[in-house]
């Protein structure tokens, strides 16, 4: 979820620093048929129906489970749902948001089905019937990003349901502003940068093959950025500002034993954390174009769709921060963008066919009109977008 100019408040509270301790972790033919047959044949057709109508309802939940254990039924679905010109769109963070706003809006125009990649499958499934989606327009699916073992179930799940895969969004982001120690993945990465920018890096690599068989037109993976992170913008130089330095905590594990968690290896920042993590998702959008989008046809892109002040990604600030934020945004900066507007705007790179310029960055003016805007000097640096790749994989696992 993009973050515009957070910062701009945050600065006017100073929080004091303590000495680092030790990190700790933190915690998905009717003729020639008998009559007998006959029967048989209805009865078992009623008894399907009243399963699924059952699985539909009450059984919600278990019902994501039975997408995964029957293939061969969800590729009728999914052959019928191409015949109709139906895509498939997997959003990470879909149960709340800019995720769920996006969701909504893909869903409305009926031309998607929504994969809703989640923590929470409860949170998930309420969020979507409070939302109005229509229940034949979204699958919910389980993906914990601070767990790559999860990111690897999540690929091995959503391949048994027989779907294609047409475009994904990498969404979902932690931000932890006010921490004063580091938490960690289950793999022991720092949580900001593990879950926004390796989780993502994993399942993007992993999902890849599965988009090259799409024959879908227009195919996409979108990455999404934040202002914060580019410090060719005025919140973008709001301290602290995102800073990778020359990786060598990124190399080192981002562990913080005996090694720094940050990026650049410097002190413990929460704030700084999640820039740096942003910083990480605009780079690696720009390395996937550079290495896969004349290969595939895949066109790649990061955005920034606007300052959502309301949003659940502040609930960790502190409580002033989360009530001045807003009326600050809406009549100081005039940065504030609606999670309803902004998700129509995500909607609109994973689905306008003037957006389908590979390796670009999309911003929206003050009319709500599309452009495409200009990276920072380091959110733009070929060179440190390939180390990051590079070091990445072996984080990962796929080096």
């Amino acid at each position: 979820m993009a973050l515009q100019a957070a910062s701009l408040v945050s600065s006017a509270f100073v929080f004091p620093k303590e000495g680092k301790s030790n990190a700790y972790f933190k915690d998905s033919s009717l003729f020639g048929v008998s009559l007998s047959e006959h029967v048989k044949a209805d009865f078992s057709s009623c008894a399907l129906k009243c399963k699924r109508e059952f699985n539909q309802g009450v059984g919600a939940v278990r019902a994501q489970t039975m997408v995964a254990a029957t293939p061969a039924l969800d590729r009728a679905s999914s052959e019928s749902k191409k015949t109709l010109g139906q895509g498939t769109c997997i959003v990470t963070g879909a149960s709340s948001g800019l995720g769920l706003a996006t969701a909504k809006a893909l869903a409305e125009t009926g031309k998607w089905h929504i994969i809703m990649a989640c923590r929470n499958f409860l949170k998930a499934e309420r969020a979507a019937k409070s939302a109005g989606i229509a229940k034949e327009n979204y699958t919910i699916m389980h993906l914990d990003l601070a767990s790559l073992d999860s990111v690897r179930q999540f690929v091995d799940t959503f391949r048994r349901s027989g779907r294609p895969l047409d475009v994904l969004v990498c969404n979902a982001a932690v931000y932890l502003p006010t921490a004063k120690e580091p938490a960690f993945t289950a793999e022991g990465f720092e949580l900001s940068v593990g879950t926004n920018h390796l989780g993502h890096f994993l399942l993007s690599r992993l999902l890849l093959e599965d988009m090259k068989k799409s024959d879908y037109p227009s195919k996409r993976l979108i990455i999404v950025g934040s202002i914060t992170g580019n410090t060719n913008t005025l919140a973008g130089n709001v301290p602290p500002k995102a800073n990778l330095g020359d990786l060598r905590g990124l190399s080192g594990g981002l562990n913080g034993l005996n090694r720094s968690a940050m990026i650049d290896g410097g002190v413990f920042d929460g704030a700084k954390a999640y820039k740096d993590s942003k910083v990480c998702n605009m780079l690696t959008m720009q390395e996937f174009h550079r290495r896969l989008h004349e290969e595939t046809g895949i066109a790649f892109a990061s955005l920034y769709p606007g300052c959502i002040a309301t949003t659940g990604l502040f609930r960790e600030h502190i409580p002033l921060f989360r009530l001045l934020f807003p009326p600050f945004q809406k009549y100081i900066t005039k940065g504030f963008v609606s999670e309803h507007e902004a998700g129509k705007r995500l909607a609109q790179v994973v689905s306008d066919p003037s957006l389908t310029k590979s390796g670009a960055y999309w911003s929206w003016n003050k009319h709500s009109a599309s452009f495409q805007n200009q990276l920072s000097q380091e959110a733009s640096d070929a060179e440190k977008a390939r180390k990051v790749w590079e070091i990445s994989e072996k984080l990962v696992g796929l080096a």
